[in-house]
């Protein structure tokens, strides 16, 4: 392997290997389309995901994306709603009693973190609805903020 710094260097390479990577799992051309496979570069770029998923059966094209969509709705998550953390010793938590008060890293007023299946996905202020308390969304993360809050750990 070659050390190129420069990002088109990088992206050749990149471009090479993925080449590399369709021909080898690309099924053996008929003959007669085997010279026009080796002039068009428009190949290469096609989307795999045709070639890899296939669609599933009895779903109509119109309707596939409801029908997917139905299979994940009734799947359980966990849905917790964080106030703030800290660290406390083994000696500090066996003398905790009734009463006793554990201070959280979090200011008083600050919105709590709510997390689904450990991920954070929103933050929230705490309410009381029919003398239940509920957590009202303020602020739903993004995405892209959850990948930079991911990379950033």
């Amino acid at each position: 392997m070659t050390d190129n710094t420069t990002p088109a260097a990088e992206m050749d390479d990149w471009a090479a290997a993925l080449a590399e990577q369709t021909a080898a799992a690309a099924p053996a051309p008929a003959p007669a389309a085997a010279p026009q496979q080796a002039s068009a570069p428009a190949a290469i770029a096609a989307p795999a995901g045709a070639q890899v998923f296939q669609p599933l059966q009895g779903t109509a094209t119109g309707t596939g994306a409801s029908l997917e969509i139905d299979r994940i709705l009734d799947v359980p998550v966990q849905l917790m709603a964080e106030i703030g953390r800290t660290r406390i010793t083994i000696k500090n938590l066996l003398q905790l009693s009734q009463g006793s008060v554990v201070e959280l890293d979090a200011l008083a007023g600050q919105p709590l973190d709510v997390l689904i299946n450990g991920y954070l996905i929103a933050q929230g202020e705490v309410v009381v609805v029919n003398e239940k308390y509920g957590i009202r969304l303020t602020d739903i993360v993004t995405p892209s903020e959850r990948m930079q809050k991911l990379s950033r750990s």
